[in-house]
């Protein structure tokens, strides 16, 4: 009975050899067979699971990592933790400064032109911000969905709040699209990227807007098992 891995740059080759070796019997001979083929799906699950896989963060300045040091970015950062979980995940950074829902909808395309496993989608607070209408940012990140549904791509899809300023009207109608579009494409759904953070003056900038690396610790902390979910759905 034999049992060979072979590996290289490219792909790893398992070999399984199982001779019908000279004074055994039917039977030990089906178990020597039984065992190797155990052994194999041992470690092809191994394989499988060491598989490295690649999320695109794709946001606006909260994704970006706006006025921090790159290593304390949110994609950086997420990275580092799915990594001491024991997940072999590269996080791409596909987050723009001041960009909307229109402007990530403008460069997803190009976006995906690598492999991507999963997106995290985090857009819409400059749309808020902005005062624009909330039926173009839900238009917008519609196509986002879609788009990445087409291509059989999981989502984790993030939510933001409307500044209060907006008024309620403009407030319900913003603040439900998140929940909408994660129940419309049975996405994974983060009801508000900012959750435990905004207004605490130690977890922000000194805009008051934008995460420090404090912040940012907690909102990867409060993501890592959602992102954990997300890559249990890839196929």
């Amino acid at each position: 009975m034999q049992f060979r891995t072979n590996r290289s740059r490219h792909a790893d080759t398992v070999c399984l050899s199982v001779a019908h070796p000279r004074g055994y019997g039917l039977k030990a001979y089906i178990v020597n067979v039984l065992i190797v083929a155990g052994l194999l799906s041992l470690f092809m699950n191994g394989v499988r699971a060491a598989e490295n896989r690649t999320i695109l963060a794709l946001g606006d300045s909260l994704t970006a990592g706006y006025g921090l040091p790159q290593p304390d970015a949110f994609p950086v950062k997420l990275q580092a933790a799915l990594a001491e979980a024991g997940q072999a995940v590269t996080v791409v950074n596909g987050g723009v400064s001041g960009d909307t829902s229109a402007g990530g909808r403008s460069r997803l395309n190009w976006l995906l032109a690598g492999t991507i496993d999963a997106v995290i989608l985090e857009l819409g607070a400059n749309d808020g911000l902005r005062g624009l209408d909330p039926g173009q940012t839900r238009a917008n990140l519609d196509w986002i969905m879609a788009t990445l549904q087409k291509r059989d791509i999981p989502v984790l899809i993030t939510g933001m709040v409307a500044p209060p300023n907006l008024g309620e009207d403009y407030g319900a109608e913003f603040n439900s699209i998140y929940p909408d579009l994660a129940r419309k494409y049975g996405a994974l759904l983060d009801p508000f990227y900012l959750q435990g953070v905004a207004a605490d003056p130690t977890l922000n900038q000194a805009d008051g807007i934008h995460p420090n690396a404090l912040g940012v610790a907690v909102i990867v902390k409060r993501m890592v098992p959602k992102v954990q979910q997300l890559l249990k759905t890839i196929k």
